[in-house]
């Protein structure tokens, strides 16, 4: 690691030292000027790599976690003083797991609750949705949304186990395969592609 990257390292840590533990800095709130790119990438599988090298300190990869935001296509950690990109070559987190709030817990349950790697917890709704991208392979890719421009991708046992609670529905006159949680149904795939496969 050289002295400079170090050094935007600490100035990073430092300038979100102030922020309470558990709250989630107001980064949207903050505009400070572009400083470049720094080389953090978070691969595919959810792991943070500086400078090629994973990031070992759990706390550390939470803290950049707090201050990452998306601005069209690029990932930039904000903080008050300065805007640094980093690249991700898939989503930022991975959705671990994944429990349901039963029918009868309260407004729009069932409600799918999903755990990221990072310990972020969301119930997938209106303001979190469910999209299933298909790749070039014709596989399906899931994603829950976070938060800021940000998405999980579920593993694939995570997907596994929401496609245990798909059904079918017709939605915009075409039969559908998804999955009901907050009050909301999200599509997975057309049913026509799933009677073509069974």
């Amino acid at each position: 690691m050289n002295s400079e990257t170090s050094a935007r390292i600490d100035d990073l840590v430092r300038a979100l030292g102030n922020s309470p533990a558990q709250a989630l800095p107001p980064v949207e709130r903050w505009n400070p000027p572009d400083c470049g790119e720094i080389d953090i990438v978070i691969d595919r599988e959810g792991v943070w790599h500086h400078e090629g090298r994973p990031i070992r300190r759990p706390a550390l990869v939470r803290l950049f976690a707090s201050v990452l935001r998306r601005e069209g296509e690029r990932y930039v950690l904000v903080t008050p003083v300065e805007k640094l990109g980093i690249r991700v070559e898939d989503a930022p987190f991975l959705a671990v797991a994944m429990a349901v709030e039963p029918e009868g817990a309260g407004e729009g349950a069932p409600r799918l609750i999903f755990r990221t790697n990072l310990d972020d917890v969301v119930a997938c709704d209106r303001d979190h949705k469910l999209r299933v991208d298909i790749r070039a392979d014709g596989e399906p890719r899931p994603y829950v949304y976070i938060r800021r421009g940000l998405w999980a991708r579920l593993t694939r046992a995570v997907f596994l186990d929401l496609a245990e609670r798909a059904e079918e529905r017709v939605m915009d006159g075409r039969r559908v395969f998804g999955v009901a949680s907050g009050g909301a149904f999200f599509a997975l795939a057309p049913a026509e592609e799933l009677d073509e496969e069974g």
